[in-house]
Formats: C-alpha cells, sequence, structure tokens
C-alpha cells in the first residue's frame, strides 16, 4: 500500500519536474525595481504649481457662524401665553 502511494508522489514530482520552476517572490521585486523607471505618460497638474504667474480662483471670505444671534439673556415670558401660542386650535375652534 505504501509503496503505492510512494509511486504516485514520484510520479507527480516527476511531472512536476518537467516544467519550469516559477519563482513568484523573484518576479514581484523585479516587477517592482522596473517600475521606478517608466517614464510618466499623463500630465499631474494643468499648471505647474511653482509658477507665480498661473491663474487661481479668486479666495472669499464667508463666515461660518455669520446667521447666529445670540439669545441669552432673554426675558422670560409667561408660560402660559407661550403654550397657547404654539398648541394646535382644538377641533371644536374649526
Amino acid at each position: 500500500m505504501l509503496t503505492l502511494s510512494g509511486a504516485k508522489f514520484a510520479a507527480a514530482s516527476a511531472v512536476r519536474g518537467r516544467h519550469c520552476p516559477f519563482y513568484w517572490p523573484l518576479l514581484g521585486a523585479l516587477a517592482l525595481a522596473l517600475s521606478g523607471c517608466v517614464p510618466a505618460t499623463t500630465q499631474v497638474a494643468a499648471a505647474d504649481p511653482a509658477d507665480a504667474a498661473a491663474k487661481v480662483a479668486p479666495v472669499g471670505y464667508r463666515s461660518t457662524i455669520a446667521p447666529y444671534s445670540s439669545l441669552r439673556p432673554a426675558t422670560p415670558a409667561p408660560w402660559r401665553g407661550r403654550n397657547d401660542a404654539v398648541t394646535p386650535p382644538s377641533k371644536q375652534d374649526r
């Protein structure tokens, strides 16, 4: 039984030995090294960032808290009047 499995293993290794061995980490390192040699084929920016005469969009200022208005100190109002102002009308009044 063991001799049969040994024969299968030997046959399988012989079949693998016929093909050229491929070393993936070496291929990856080679591809990484060669990728630095490829020239850039696309333009990175429309204008040179170091050019002082380049046209740029105008800069404007908008306050982030412009619509804010302080509510303190507020004078207290009678609670019954404020409650009646926000209460929906009853069905009898319609």
